[in-house]
C-alpha cells in the first residue's frame, strides 16, 4: 500500500488529481490506446518484451480489454496505436523492436479483435510520440482528424481516455503532444485528457490539470 504521506508528497509534485471516472451515452468520449503491442507485453516476443511474466502489464492489459470492450459495445469511437519500425531505420537508444510486418507490431492477442471492430481506428507509428506519427506527408495529422470527426466532447468538458504500458516514454510523450496541440486549438472540441495507467507505486486514474490558457496568436 501507498502511505498517505506519499501520496501527499505525490499530489504537490505533480499537476493531478485522483478521481473516479464515470462512463455513460452523454459522455463524448474516446479511447486511446497506446503501444498495447506483443512487442512491449507479450514474454519473450522481442528485445523490448517481457522476459518473464509481469503483474503491472498483465493487469493494464486487462484493464485495457475491460474499457475497449465497453467503448465498443456502445461504438464509441477508439484510436489504437501500433508501434511500427521500418527495419533500417533504428530508433537509438532502443534496440530494433516491433518491426513492420511482424507479431511485435501486433496488438496482443487478447485486443486483436479489435481490429474487426467498425469504431475502432488503428495507426502504425515509427517514432515514440503518437501525436507527430500521425502527421502525414501533406501535413494532415489523423490524430486530430479522429478528434473532430467524432466530435469528442461532453456538455460541460471534453476528455480522451489514454491507457498504455510505457507510461515514462510512449504514452508521456503522446499526451503531452495532445495537451499541447489542445492548448493551441488544434483539437478542438478536446479540453481534457484523462489517463488511466499502471506506474510502479500504485494505480490510479488521474487527470491533467494543466492551464488552458494557451491560444495561437
Amino acid at each position: 500500500m501507498v502511505s498517505s504521506q506519499a501520496m501527499d508528497l505525490l499530489k504537490e509534485e505533480l499537476p493531478v488529481v485522483e478521481e473516479s471516472l464515470v462512463l455513460t451515452g452523454d459522455v463524448r468520449t474516446g479511447l486511446v490506446l497506446v503501444d498495447v503491442v506483443n512487442g512491449f507485453c507479450t514474454v519473450g516476443a522481442g528485445n523490448l518484451a517481457p522476459t518473464m511474466p509481469d503483474k503491472q502489464i498483465s493487469g493494464m492489459v486487462d484493464e485495457t480489454l475491460r474499457l475497449a470492450t465497453v467503448f465498443c459495445e456502445n461504438k464509441w469511437p477508439v484510436f489504437a496505436f501500433l508501434d511500427s519500425h521500418h527495419p533500417d531505420i533504428p530508433e537509438h537508444p532502443y534496440p530494433p523492436h516491433c518491426i513492420a510486418g511482424t507479431d511485435e507490431s501486433k496488438l496482443v492477442p487478447a485486443l486483436q479483435w479489435l481490429e474487426n471492430e467498425p469504431n475502432v481506428t488503428l495507426r502504425c507509428k515509427d517514432c515514440i510520440d503518437g501525436f507527430l506519427g500521425c502527421i502525414e506527408k501533406d501535413g494532415s495529422n489523423v490524430f486530430i482528424d479522429w478528434v473532430k470527426t467524432n466530435q469528442i466532447k461532453v456538455i460541460f468538458f471534453l476528455k480522451i481516455l489514454v491507457v498504455g504500458i510505457c507510461t515514462d516514454v510512449c504514452v508521456l510523450d503522446f499526451v503531452c503532444s495532445a495537451l499541447s496541440a489542445r492548448n493551441r486549438g488544434f483539437l478542438a472540441p478536446l479540453e481534457d485528457v484523462i489517463v488511466c495507467t499502471l506506474v510502479p507505486v500504485l494505480l490510479m486514474i488521474f487527470q491533467l490539470m494543466l492551464p488552458k490558457t494557451s491560444k495561437a496568436l
